[in-house]
């Protein structure tokens, strides 16, 4: 039974309230029209995340490329029982995005079915240009910056910062997985022995330089702040927060991403949140 909008809407905010926690909190200084949007492309990009990362799912390959095939369908008009897919295909149409940026989205998602590890920077680079910079990409239009052109590359930057703040985070999750998303060549610089699996004075060094790393994007992704309109960048600015904050509780850790996953309490994503509200 194809959903009607108002029902794909729901259920997209569902999906993105349970599983992007902070993300749903800063998109409530959106307006309504807008965070549809938000909703309805992070359901999408989970949807596929978790065809790919799941334990246990069957055939994940041909599940992707019926996935990825059923988008196309509901792009070019075709209706969908998927509510991701029906919210999805509206969001294209009335923001006109490029269908090119889900190509690239759904080529890093194969590679992670193809690739257990990358060698250098560029190497990882290469990947999180379609799993990562390319949302940016996508949500910049639903953001409305006053300047577009401008408004890419820092866009780009955080899609970075966000992901490569997921990898510090989940390093022995990534293992359980059969991954390795640091770069081996950094790795291999400190001396870092991942599969020991312990905040070695080693691992210690290589977290830093990539924490290092990670601020770095976040401070290019805050240069595109003053691009966007007031609801937008209250949201940008309290996601950033609350996301970077990630890499301070792995510095408070000690770097120990093995046994403590590093989390910030929901106390202080709303008052990040609240925060905007009030600079505003």
């Amino acid at each position: 039974m194809t959903p009607s909008l108002a029902a794909a809407d729901r259920e997209c905010r569902r999906i993105n309230r349970r599983h992007g926690v902070t993300y749903y909190w800063a998109t409530q200084l959106l307006g309504p029209e807008q965070r549809r949007h938000v909703h309805a492309i992070y359901a999408l990009c989970r949807r596929a995340d978790d065809i790919v990362d799941t334990p246990g799912v069957v055939d994940p390959r041909r599940r992707l490329a019926a996935f990825e095939a059923d988008l196309r369908r509901s792009v070019a008009g075709a209706t969908s029982d998927d509510p991701a897919l029906t919210a999805v295909a509206r969001t294209v149409r009335v923001h006109g995005l490029d269908p090119s940026l889900f190509d690239r989205f759904f080529e890093a998602m194969r590679a992670d079915l193809d690739i257990d590890h990358y060698e250098t920077w560029e190497d990882l680079l290469v990947y999180m240009d379609g799993s990562a910079a390319v949302i940016g990409e996508m949500l910049l239009p639903i953001l409305a910056p006053t300047d577009p052109t401008a408004a890419l590359e820092p866009a780009r930057q955080l899609g970075l910062a966000f992901q490569l703040t997921n990898f510090l985070r989940d390093v022995g999750e990534d293992l359980d997985l059969g991954r390795q998303y640091l770069p081996r060549a950094d790795v291999r610089r400190f001396g870092a022995d991942l599969e020991h699996r312990a905040a070695t004075p080693e691992f210690v060094a290589l977290m830093t330089f990539e924490i290092d790393r990670c601020d770095g994007l976040y401070e290019a992704a805050a240069t595109g702040l003053p691009l966007l309109p007031p609801r937008s960048r209250r949201c940008i600015a309290a996601a950033s927060r609350s996301y970077r904050a990630i890499l301070r509780e792995i510095e408070r850790n000690g770097y120990d991403v093995f046994t403590r996953r590093a989390s910030v309490p929901m106390s202080r994503k709303l008052l990040g949140v609240a925060t905007e509200l009030v600079r505003g």
